[in-house]
């Protein structure tokens, strides 16, 4: 038995409203009625034109670029529910931003993942539902329910269609030591071997690459990570696989989008044959860039909030 609100309810703020409304074509429901706007000194506004009162409710926002707004968009909108009597409220996050401030790497750095996992939970959310996290530690810094949805699948029925029974001399790779794990799982879905790239970051959006561990001389290679931001590493890594490795072919998938600062720029004119991104951030990148394609997640979430609210098993959507 359904044992919390008796009915559903699908809402967005400002930062993905395209993902939000495929997500509820994909589930056969209509988004819901409401405003998000801002003051004109930048105070956020939220506006409910139906009720929410007992119902079971999401809250479709990806906190990335402005992070700050968006962030305030999405506690804004949880509060707004819960004062008006939501049954639950379900914050669906596709990008969880801060979350690469996951820890204290020097004296006096800040956990914002845990600050921001705080808010979310004072605001009065009693779910999380994101993509994808940038450290799977990161779900312990709740108090409340997370369910991380894995992006892997995605890739891995892409490839392989791609590809089609071609994989012999395909590699999977990852980018840093740090994105080992989830490269690796990528890899056994794929069915091909696993490569690395070691390598050194000097400060923030820099990085030397090291070494190459594993065998890519002649490989069509698949580079893995979770996130692209600035593409820094990314093209450094693509780089020092074709020049130092010897792979003849490079492509590069990874969840999150962020390209920031000079991405599109340096994918342009990297080794990168294609990037592959999800569409858990919009794209909004000022230079076009042809060798990026998007995936959509909007059915991967569309299952994961049915069976958020007819109270059945997530994780056997990965099997």
């Amino acid at each position: 038995m359904i044992s919390h609100g008796k009915e559903i309810k699908i809402f967005t703020g400002n930062a993905n409203p395209e993902l939000a409304q495929s997500v509820c074509r994909n589930m056969g429901r209509q988004l819901g009625d409401s405003t998000v706007e801002s003051f004109a000194d930048g105070e956020i506004s939220v506006s409910l034109y139906e009720s929410v009162r007992g119902a079971d409710v999401f809250l479709i926002q990806s906190t990335c670029s402005p992070v700050n707004d968006h962030l305030m968009e999405l506690l804004i909108m949880i509060d707004a529910c819960k004062r008006a009597s939501a049954g639950r409220i379900t914050a669906v996050m596709p990008y969880f931003g801060y979350a690469r401030q996951d820890r204290k790497t020097k004296a006096r750095d800040p956990i914002s993942a845990k600050l921001v996992a705080n808010l979310l939970t004072g605001a009065g959310a009693d779910r999380i539902l994101t993509m994808d996290l940038h450290a799977s530690q990161i779900q312990g810094f709740f108090d409340i329910p997370v369910d991380n949805l894995l992006g892997g699948p995605l890739f891995s029925d892409y490839y392989v269609k791609k590809f089609g029974g071609d994989l012999d001399n395909v590699v999977a790779v990852s980018p840093d030591v740090g994105s080992v794990a989830r490269t690796r799982a990528f890899a056994n879905r794929v069915h091909v071997n696993l490569a690395i790239v070691d390598k050194r970051r000097a400060r923030a959006n820099e990085s030397e690459v090291m070494n190459i561990i594993g065998d890519v001389r002649g490989k069509s290679v698949i580079l893995f990570d979770d996130l692209v931001d600035t593409a820094g590493s990314l093209c450094g890594a693509a780089k020092a696989l074709v020049e130092i490795g010897g792979a003849c072919e490079i492509y590069a998938c990874a969840s999150h989008g962020v390209l920031s600062g000079p991405s599109i720029d340096r994918l342009n004119k990297s080794y990168i044959k294609e990037l592959v991104l999800l569409d858990t951030i919009p794209y909004h990148a000022q230079a076009p860039c042809d060798k990026i394609k998007y995936l959509s997640v909007a059915p991967t979430f569309a299952e994961a909030i049915d069976r958020v609210y007819e109270e059945v098993s997530i994780s056997t959507l990965f099997k």
